[in-house]
C-alpha cells in the first residue's frame, strides 16, 4: 500500500536498582540506556522522521545537572540520538567508563528513568522544534517535566483557551507544546498543595523539597487534564524528581504495553517490542488499559491508576491491519483471519478456477493476510479433492487420483518492492515514471493471457500506488484478469486520532462515491449534505452528525469499488481489473478486541471526530467541489 504517516512510538524505562547492580550482572551500567535503543529501533516502523530521549538522574547534588534531552531530524535521528549521548563518553578512560558510580557522578545520561519518542508529523509540521520530548524547565526538581505521546487531540483549541483562561501565554501553538503547559501548570499546582502542607507541618528548607517529592501524585495532575482531551492519546511524562506516568485514552484508541519485575519497569507503543528485548513470554506483558495510568514514584513504588472513567472500547482496528508489528502473536492470528474470510468472494472474482490462477501479495505488510488467504484457499481446495475422490472411489484410476492429489493452489513471489527507489523519486514532470518504478515483478511468474493474477494488499487509501505503479507493472505480465484484494474494508473516511489522512479529497473510495452521484445525475445529495453540515456548525448543543454517510448511502459496496477501478485503471491496461474488499463484519469478526472502525464507518468514537470530518468535508466543498 502507499506508506501512511501514522501515529508515533514511545518507550520508557525506569531502573529500580542502582546502576552498579546492572554493572555487576549484565556488564554494563548502560543497561537502561541500551534497552531503551532496543525498544525505540524496534518500533522504527512507528516513526522515522525524527526521534529524541530524555533521562533523569535520581540524588544529583544541588548545582548538578539532573534531567538530559537529546533530539534529532531524519530518518536516522535513531542513531543520531545515541550517538550523541555516546559522544559525551568517548574520550573516557577504560577505567572510567566502566565505573558506574564515576558515571553516575559525572556523566551525563547516566540515569534510573529514560523515555524515547519516535515522530510520523501528522499535522504537517516538521523541524527539531516539533520533536519530542518536550521540556519544561524548573529551579524546583518536582516542576520540572518532560512529555511525549503517541496522540492527536481533535480540541487543541478547547485545551488552548482553557490555559489561557486562566493567564498562561503559550509561545507556541502546539498540541504538545499545549499539553505540556497545560500539565505543568497542575504539577506547579500540586508541589505548591504540597509545599503549604509541608510548611504548617513545621518543615523548612530541603527538608520541604524531600517531603514534596516523597509525597507528590502524579494521578492528581492528570486527574485534572485528561477529561477534557478528545482524542486518541497515550501520554507519557517525567520529572525532575523521578516521578514517571503513562496515560492511555479512555476509549482505548492508541495502544500501550508495560513489563514490570524487581529490576526494571518498561513501557511501549507495541507488546512484541517488549517480548523480544526483555526476553520475557508474552502472559508477563500487560496492557494499559482504557483510562488508566502506570505510575511510578521516586521511590520506585509502582501502580495503576484510573484517571478517566473508560468509556466504550474503540480500540483502533488498524493498528491491527497494518501499523502494529505483524509480530505479536494475536495481530498476526487477526492478519491472517482477514486473509482467510476473503476466500469466497475472490473465488467468485476468478469464476472458481484455481488451475489457471496464480495468487501473490503486495509487499510487504500484506503477507500474514497473504498467509491467512493461501491456508483458506487450501482448505477450500481440499474439501474439493475429498468430494471429487468420494464421488468417483470405485471408478477412480491411479492416474486420476494422481492428478487430483496433485491439485495445488499456485504461489508466486510476483510483485517485489524496491524500497531504496523510493528515495530518489523527484517532485516534477519525471515523477510519475520513477513511481511506476517504485514495484518490479516476476517475469515468467504466470502464463500470460491464460492465467488470472491475485494479489493481496492490507489496505487501499488513496489508491495511488495502485494507479501510478500496481496495475500497470501487474499487466506486462499479461494475465487475463488482476484482482486485488484489501484485507480492510474500503477506507471512507478521515483519520483524526494520529494518523496522516485528514483530507476527504485524498481517499479514493470517496472520490468514487462523488463520481457515481455526479455520474447518475444526484449532485443534489453532495449539496444537501454539505448544507446539513454548514447548518450544523452553527446549531449550538445540536447532536453531532457525520453527514459525510450521506455520500456513500445511495450505493452498495460492490457499485463503489467498481467506480474505483474504472478511476484508477491506467490507460492502455490490458487486463481486467477487480476489486474485491473486506467487509466490516468480516474485520470485526476478524479482529474482535479491536473495534475502532472509524476509518470505515464514519463512526468516531469522540465528538471532536465528527466534528472534524465535516468540517473536512465542507473545506472539501468550498475548496475544490463549489469552484470545479
Amino acid at each position: 500500500m502507499e506508506v501512511l504517516k501514522h501515529e508515533c512510538g514511545v518507550a520508557m524505562v525506569r531502573l529500580l536498582k542502582p546502576l552498579e547492580y546492572y554493572h555487576e550482572k549484565y556488564g554494563s551500567w548502560m543497561y537502561g540506556l541500551n534497552k531503551l535503543y532496543l525498544l525505540m529501533e524496534k518500533q522504527h516502523n512507528r516513526g522515522q522522521e525524527g526521534a529524541g530521549l530524555a533521562c533523569v538522574k535520581l540524588e544529583a547534588n544541588a548545582g548538578e545537572e539532573y534531567m538530559f534531552r537529546e533530539r534529532a531530524v531524519g530518518t536516522g535521528a535513531i542513531t543520531e540520538i545515541f550517538a550523541a549521548v555516546h559522544e559525551h563518553y568517548k574520550d573516557l578512560a577504560p577505567g572510567q567508563l566502566n565505573d558506574p558510580l564515576f558515571a553516575k557522578a559525572n556523566l551525563p545520561f547516566a540515569g534510573e528513568l529514560y523515555m524515547g519518542h519516535l515522530r510520523y508529523s501528522t499535522t504537517g509540521k516538521s523541524g527539531i522544534s516539533y520533536i519530542h520530548p518536550f521540556l519544561r524547565r524548573n529551579n524546583w526538581r518536582a516542576k520540572n517535566l518532560a512529555v511525549c505521546g503517541n496522540f492527536n487531540l481533535t480540541n487543541v483549541h478547547e485545551v488552548f483557551e482553557e490555559i489561557t483562561a486562566i493567564g498562561q501565554h503559550p509561545r507556541k501553538y502546539s498540541d504538545t507544546y499545549i499539553m505540556l503547559e497545560q500539565l505543568g501548570h497542575r504539577l506547579d499546582r500540586e508541589v505548591e498543595r504540597l509545599y503549604q502542607k509541608c510548611e504548617a507541618e513545621g518543615l523548612r528548607g530541603m527538608d520541604i523539597t524531600h517531603a514534596i517529592e516523597d509525597q507528590i501524585d502524579l494521578s492528581n495532575v492528570l486527574k485534572r487534564c485528561t477529561p477534557g482531551w478528545d482524542g486518541g492519546f497515550v501520554i507519557c511524562g517525567i520529572t525532575g524528581s523521578g516521578e514517571s506516568f503513562s496515560v492511555r485514552d479512555p476509549w482505548g484508541i492508541r495502544p500501550a504495553f508495560y513489563y514490570a519485575d524487581d529490576e526494571i519497569i518498561v513501557l511501549a507503543s507495541e507488546r512484541p517490542v517488549i517480548q523480544t528485548v526483555m526476553n520475557v513470554q508474552v502472559e508477563n506483558i500487560r496492557e494499559l488499559n482504557r483510562g488508566e495510568a502506570i505510575l511510578v514514584n521516586k521511590k520506585g513504588e509502582w501502580h495503576i491508576s484510573q484517571i478517566v472513567e473508560p468509556k466504550e472500547n474503540k480500540a483502533c482496528s488498524f493498528e491491527r491491519i497494518y501499523f502494529s508489528r505483524g509480530s505479536d502473536v494475536d495481530i498476526y492470528r487477526e492478519r491472517k483471519r482477514l486473509g482467510d474470510n476473503l476466500v469466497h468472494p475472490i473465488l467468485k472474482a476468478v469464476d472458481y478456477d484455481l488451475n489457471h490462477t496464480v495468487f501473490s501479495f503486495i509487499p510487504n505488510t500484506a503477507e500474514v493476510a497473504y498467509f491467512g488467504m493461501q491456508e483458506g484457499l487450501n482448505k477450500y481446495l481440499n474439501k474439493l479433492k475429498k468430494e471429487w475422490i468420494a464421488d468417483r472411489s470405485h471408478l477412480l484410476r491411479e492416474e486420476e487420483l494422481e492428478q487430483i492429489l496433485s491439485m495445488r493452489v499456485r504461489s508466486e513471489k510476483v510483485a517485489i518492492k524496491d524500497i531504496k527507489l523510493r528515495t530518489f523519486i523527484a517532485e516534477g514532470n519525471s515523477r510519475n515514471d520513477l513511481a511506476a518504478h517504485v514495484y518490479d515483478i516476476t517475469y515468467g511468474s504466470i502464463e500470460p493471457f491464460i492465467d488470472n493474477l491475485v494479489v493481496i494488499d492490507d489496505s487501499i487509501v488513496r489508491g495511488t500506488t495502485l494507479h501510478q505503479s500496481i496495475i500497470g507493472i501487474l499487466d506486462r505480465l499479461h494475465p487475463k484478469k488482476i484482482v486485488i484484494v484489501s484485507s480492510s474494508p474500503q477506507v471512507r473516511y478521515p483519520d483524526y486520532y494520529g494518523i496522516d489522512m485528514s483530507r476527504m479529497n485524498e481517499f479514493i473510495a470517496f472520490k468514487a462515491a462523488v463520481a457515481l452521484l455526479r455520474d447518475r445525475g444526484m449532485e443534489y445529495v453532495i449539496l444537501d449534505a454539505y448544507q446539513k453540515a454548514r447548518r450544523q456548525q452553527t446549531a449550538a448543543d445540536s447532536p453531532l452528525v457525520n453527514y459525510v454517510k450521506e455520500i456513500y448511502a445511495p450505493f452498495t459496496d460492490e457499485e463503489i469499488s467498481v467506480k474505483m477501478v474504472e478511476l484508477l485503471t491506467p490507460a492502455g491496461t490490458q487486463a481486467k481489473v477487480e476489486i474485491v474488499y473486506q467487509t466490516l463484519e468480516g474485520l470485526h469478526a476478524s479482529c474482535p478486541e479491536h473495534p475502532g472502525d472509524w476509518y470505515f464507518s464514519g463512526d468516531y468514537p469522540t465528538p471532536g471526530g465528527t466534528r472534524l470530518v465535516n468540517e473536512a468535508f465542507i473545506h472539501y466543498m468550498e475548496e475544490e467541489y463549489l469552484i470545479n
